[in-house]
């Protein structure tokens, strides 16, 4: 039987020719041309004022925290459950993330849970879009005015989110972006970072250029420590082609997750990514997913051995951060700790069919008989 992927990307004969075009043409004068141009064609499909791209969405985090001062002893304020490279940034640079709970329909972060956790060494609010699901970007926007902390979007999953007409990642002081090979769009390897800040944008462009001030006449003067973050120019070919596609890579990212949400919604004790009922608002649905009741009795590693003797992939959902070794455990995160184990990731390879959505679902049903 032909494999069933959780993910992998969509390349055509478009992505092909850029990168050709790269890696024959690309070099000497030549050799950050596409670079510029996936800045420029991502920042007009986000509608912000400035773009950087990068080797990684936690790239792009690290230098974004680094510019706005974040520091030892500092703390950022995030949800509980999400992948590592959200908050590792945070310690790099010597800073704390504090964990507070999700909510239970869209696993994102709890608003009600961020207030009691501020305090005088809280910097900033890491508002991490889950799977492509949205944070409550009105409420925390809110907090973070009140208490005079920045607001920073972790939108690495999800490209093709709108929040209230607002792409994801355009709200808060900068948004950062991953193109990692599993997601919607991608380079292989890389990110973006993007802001509306002027300031915050060229001190970034500086960082990610080992501290170097492009206005400064001085050849190879650094005036800080800085980073390398740079994503090549025959990767941003690549991210060039997809997005001359992103709006069709994005639909069938939607349409994957609705072929699903048709079967799966019927079945007592399923509950998927919500569906927004402001019509100013959609997810990008990077990744389906589904919750299984505690009244089912779900087994999730007895659904994923099942699975895999069929040659289909599936993920498990993201661990509580602060249940790993390198993190103080927090139990009273009683939403996190309790749905973690009962949710995984469906397979949503753009290429899909129907007929495999289908193979996946009919396997989910069995295992609950």
């Amino acid at each position: 039987m032909k494999k069933i992927y959780y993910t992998k990307p969509s390349i055509t004969d478009l992505e092909l020719k850029y990168v050709n075009d790269a890696a024959r043409n690309g070099w000497g004068e030549k050799c950050y041309e596409y670079i510029y141009e996936f800045e420029d064609l991502f920042k007009k499909h986000i509608n912000s004022k400035y773009a950087i791209a990068t080797s990684s969405c936690t790239g792009a985090l690290h230098m974004g925290l680094s510019a706005m001062g974040i520091t030892y002893g500092d703390e950022v304020i995030m949800a509980d459950i999400n992948w590592i490279a959200s908050a590792a940034p945070i310690r790099y640079l010597g800073a704390k993330p504090i964990f507070v709970d999700i909510l239970p329909d869209t696993w994102c972060i709890d608003t009600s849970k961020i207030e009691k956790a501020i305090t005088s060494k809280t910097k900033a609010i890491l508002a991490v879009h889950l799977y492509g699901n949205l944070c409550d970007m009105d409420e925390i926007i809110k907090i973070a005015r009140k208490y005079n902390l920045y607001v920073i979007e972790d939108s690495a999953e999800a490209i093709g989110s709108v929040y209230k007409g607002f792409k994801a990642g355009s709200i808060g002081d900068f948004g950062v972006f991953s193109f990692h090979g599993t997601k919607t769009i991608t380079t292989g390897e890389g990110g973006m970072f993007v802001t509306n800040n002027a300031e915050l944008y060229e001190k970034v462009s500086n960082l990610n250029s080992h501290g170097r001030n492009p206005k400064n006449p001085k050849q190879f003067w650094a005036e800080t420590i800085g980073f390398k973050y740079k994503i090549s120019n025959i990767q941003a070919a690549i991210g060039c082609a997809q997005l001359v596609r992103i709006e069709q890579l994005i639909k069938k990212k939607r349409n994957i997750f609705f072929d699903y949400h048709e079967i799966l919604s019927k079945i007592d004790g399923i509950s998927m990514n919500p569906i927004p009922n402001n019509k100013n608002t959609q997810y990008g649905y990077w990744m389906p997913t589904v919750i299984f009741d505690k009244k089912l009795n779900f087994d999730r590693e007895k659904l994923l051995r099942k699975l895999k003797s069929k040659n289909i992939d599936a993920r498990v959902f993201f661990y509580p951060l602060s249940s790993l070794p390198m993190f103080k455990k927090k139990k009273s995160n009683k939403v996190c700790y309790n749905i973690f184990e009962r949710g995984i990731n469906l397979p949503t390879f753009h290429d899909i069919s129907l007929s495999n959505i289908k193979k996946v679902t009919s396997i989910i049903k069995d295992n609950l008989l």
